[in-house]
């Protein structure tokens, strides 16, 4: 059956090219964001396809890793959605205020002088954002709800873990190079909690625009802002003990920006404890940044392989 589907994804990008892509809003929570949905050159008007959300990692944006993968997934045969997180990219983002509201006036509205809260690496809202996307996809025409995949690199890759885990309408996934916090030492959840204290009180900024730069291997994402404290409770690692869906993590053997036995790898040990289909592969002789480089297209043929098998398998007719 593999080989069949192998075969299949091999003649693919032959047979497909983009045919349209239609610019789109999707609401999360109130705020805009921006998407591009990608439409194979075959689709035909009335057709249901199977869909692939493409969920970027730090600093990522539609246009970029977004439009690579989306090219690359679109042909084929899929559907895809990219979009940009609240606050990234083209993507409107929440406002916090530096004096007190006023009241609304009659209308309901107020007037305000506001900061933009842009750039930040927020897990709640980014998988409140991921779970918005899905939803928007469940209402496209195009779209078969029932065969929805998520593809999520780095950050993101951490961040569909978490989503596949607590959302049942997620129904394939694909982590590459996945961050999601494990090895982290006890001091990292206290500074956290005391972060959290002080963002509640207003003894520090409550939103990390001044403070929060990233530092070490990840200082050169300047314009880029953490915030622990939004990371309590998020753990893509328990998380994965929920996943029902099938499930491909993909690492880099030389991975120099964490600890794949800490992070990729326990994820997968918890998929294949309850027994879920599952596979773990190991690119060799890279680091972090060479899925999107000298193994592109060994990574993206193992996810657009692992997407024909399952998501195919529960062809659908229009």
């Amino acid at each position: 059956m593999r080989s069949f589907f192998f075969a299949l994804s091999l003649l693919a990008p032959a047979l497909n090219a983009i045919a349209e892509i239609r610019h789109v809003t999707i609401w999360s929570d109130g705020t805009r964001m921006a998407g591009d949905l990608y439409l194979p050159e075959d689709y035909k008007e009335g057709e249901k396809r199977a869909t692939v959300l493409f969920c970027a990692g730090t600093g990522g944006v539609k246009k970029g890793n977004g439009a690579l993968y989306a090219k690359r997934f679109v042909k084929e045969g899929f559907v895809v959605l990219a979009f940009d997180y609240r606050g990234w990219g083209e993507s409107d983002c929440k406002l916090t205020l530096p004096e007190p509201m006023p009241k609304a006036d009659a209308d309901g509205t107020v007037t305000v002088k506001a900061r933009p809260v842009r750039w930040q690496m927020d897990m709640a809202d980014q998988t409140l954002d991921i779970r918005c996307a899905i939803s928007f996809l469940m209402g496209e025409p195009c779209v078969d709800p029932a065969r929805i995949g998520l593809f999520g690199t780095s950050y993101g890759g951490g961040l569909v873990v978490w989503v596949a885990g607590n959302d049942p309408r997620v129904k394939c996934v694909v982590s590459q190079v996945p961050g999601m916090g494990g090895g982290r030492p006890p001091a990292a959840l206290k500074y956290a909690s005391d972060l959290a204290v002080k963002q509640a009180r207003g003894e520090t900024e409550p939103v990390p625009i001044e403070t929060g730069r990233l530092g070490g291997k990840m200082a050169a994402y300047a314009q880029m802002r953490a915030n622990p404290a939004k990371g309590i409770g998020y753990n893509p690692v328990e998380a994965a003990s929920k996943i029902t869906a099938p499930t491909m993590i993909i690492v880099a053997e030389k991975e120099e920006l964490m600890s794949n036995e800490e992070n990729g790898r326990r994820a997968f040990q918890a998929l294949q404890k309850n027994f879920v289909k599952s596979e773990y592969h190991v690119l060799e002789g890279i680091g972090h940044y060479g899925v999107y480089k000298e193994k592109f297209e060994d990574a993206t043929r193992l996810a657009s392989d692992w997407f024909h098998l399952h998501l195919d398998s529960h062809l659908k007719t229009p």
